[in-house]
């Protein structure tokens, strides 16, 4: 899904109205966007980050396009900020502090089945443009292609990060029975708390 500026923009003041409104009434915002390519279906991550800092604050999303973009943004945002276990939930006055990122997915792409050789995979994989999924039965891990580029990983330690993310071991990947999948994000992050909307170029 090709997305403009505005349309990013849309989405993260999204985000952050869906979490003020649901400090008002504990209630999941309800409103229609003014984009038509907002009401089809996309998989999407909602990032919290603590300003200035840039640590992470919460992040939760949808890989499977199941939900009509705007609705799985605003069900990314309520879940980053209040049930990420990784951290407590947001408090109000938190909100100020914290600058919002949406990803937008494409679809998963499944790549182990691409390889003769599982040692292969990493050649699929290019940093700075694809996130990864990995899962092995009830386990499933997913990170977002900015990470691998915050952390500078080669390939093989993306993978091995996922591996990781899922409760699995380093080189899970390389097992056969272990889905490996591989997506793109198109990324709108505030570059201050409620401030201007840029596309982060990863």
């Amino acid at each position: 899904m090709h997305l403009g500026l505005d349309e990013g923009s849309f989405l993260v003041r999204l985000a952050r109205m869906s979490i003020v409104s649901f400090f008002a009434n504990r209630e999941i915002l309800e409103i229609k966007p003014p984009y038509p390519k907002l009401e089809e279906k996309s998989g999407a991550f909602v990032t919290l980050n603590t300003y200035p800092e840039g640590e992470l604050r919460g992040c939760i999303g949808f890989p499977e396009p199941i939900y009509p973009l705007y609705k799985a943004v605003v069900r990314a945002a309520l879940a980053a900020a209040f049930e990420d276990p990784r951290f407590p939930p947001l408090s109000e006055d938190e909100i100020d502090r914290v600058t919002i990122e949406v990803s937008v997915l494409t679809p998963p792409e499944r790549i182990d089945t691409m390889v003769s050789r599982r040692e292969e995979l990493p050649e699929l994989i290019v940093v700075g443009k694809h996130g990864l999924i990995v899962r092995r039965g009830r386990l499933s891990g997913l990170l977002l292609p900015q990470v691998a580029v915050e952390y500078s990983w080669s390939p093989e330690e993306f993978l091995d990060q996922t591996c990781i993310k899922a409760w699995m071991r380093p080189g899970c990947w390389l097992s056969e029975g272990t889905e490996v999948y591989r997506f793109s994000a198109l990324v709108f992050a505030e570059e201050s708390p409620n401030g201007k909307v840029v596309i982060r170029e990863l």
